[in-house]
């Protein structure tokens, strides 16, 4: 993430801010323009996204030609970019319902934030017709005779449904445990889901099948047969030498889905860490022998999202994770980025890396 100044004041603002905390303006982010506005605007500007006030959604929308239902109530309502793609929501009754609601979509609006800057194909809207990106952001509910309705994580055909359980804290962290994982967050739901939709909207049907194949395995194999092996058996004792987590070894999908959510980890840490001036370099590279890329400081290259070399994208990134876990540690909480890129996982990346770049 960039950093970000009022237009008023230049105080330094964040991403999610809906007003600065030195001088009291109103704020709103306009994402196609990756700009931070003033509010009030005068006529014919860009307007609040009507979720501002019911969500404390801070973006912008195009006045009078951004209008989109949520599926629940809001039809016609002016909505931003992000809050538009969402057609299912939580009974907004509920308080807590609405707290976790808010929770997704500001993991959400990072993970656009993110698709916009690689410039990937992305709608003003779903139009409605199957294989459009869509959102349904619901919970686990008690039908009248007092069957558990559940709802599961996951992707159909462009319709990316997150349980909104997974917005507490201590449901997220009970499930983390649960599936063994050393790392569970919102954003990262919604990048790995993320990459079903864009794997079906640039691999599948196209030249770059048999490539995605070699790197990852034939989709072919039985989805749901592979997946109730891995739940019943584990991943391989040999899995971190080939895939980035133990899930990414279930299914050529899942491998595929997960490299694309770390490859936006990465890119987004060090956009972030290049934005507050953070390089640190690594202790096993002598500086006599040290590359002269990795001898140009971090502030001096191309934004991370415009980036031509993914390998010089990964020879940045490793020394970053090393010294962020050590700050993480030193505050006694788990590592900020508890894996291991292995030369097998860094050709995976490099394909996703040419992937969107190709797009």
């Amino acid at each position: 993430m960039r950093r970000f100044q009022c237009p008023v004041c230049t105080t330094e603002v964040h991403f999610g801010n809906s007003h600065c905390g030195h001088c009291g303006a109103g704020l709103g982010y306009l994402p196609r323009h990756d700009q931070m506005q003033a509010l009030p605007l005068g006529g014919g500007s860009p307007t609040p996204c009507a979720n501002r006030e019911v969500i404390g959604c801070n973006w912008l929308c195009d006045s009078g030609g951004d209008g989109g239902g949520d599926g629940d109530g809001n039809g016609g309502a002016s909505l931003c970019l992000s809050c538009r793609h969402t057609m299912k929501i939580p009974n907004t009754a509920d308080t807590e319902r609405q707290n976790q609601w808010a929770r997704l979509e500001r993991a959400k609006r990072r993970l656009f934030y993110s698709l916009l800057k690689f410039n990937l194909p992305l709608s003003d809207s779903p139009d409605g017709t199957a294989g459009s990106l869509q959102f349904e952001l619901l919970g686990d509910e008690t039908r009248p005779d007092g069957a558990q309705k559940r709802v599961m994580t996951g992707h159909d055909n462009g319709r990316i449904t997150i349980n909104i359980d997974e917005a507490d804290d201590v449901t997220r962290e009970r499930n983390r445990a649960a599936l063994g994982e050393p790392y569970r967050t919102l954003i990262g739901h919604f990048r790995h889901e993320v990459a079903h939709y864009y794997w079906d909207k640039l691999i599948a049907g196209t030249d770059r099948l048999a490539a995605c194949r070699a790197c990852f395995g034939d989709e072919q194999q039985d989805y749901a047969q592979s997946l109730a092996a891995h739940y019943a058996n584990g991943p391989a004792p040999d899995w971190p030498q080939s895939f980035v987590s133990a899930y990414a070894s279930a299914h050529p999908w899942e491998d595929f889905a997960e490299t694309w959510a770390h490859y936006f980890h990465m890119v987004g840490g060090l956009e972030t860490a290049q934005a507050y001036g953070l390089d640190p370099k690594s202790l096993t590279e002598p500086a006599a022998q040290a590359s002269q890329a990795s001898q140009t400081p971090l502030a001096w290259l191309p934004n991370p999202y415009h980036a031509t070399d993914c390998d010089e994208l990964i020879a940045r990134w490793v020394p970053l994770t090393i010294a962020m876990n050590a700050m993480n540690r030193s505050m006694g909480n788990r590592d900020y980025y508890p894996f291991v890129l292995t030369p097998a996982i860094a050709r995976k990346l490099r394909f996703i890396h040419d992937l969107i770049a190709g797009s």
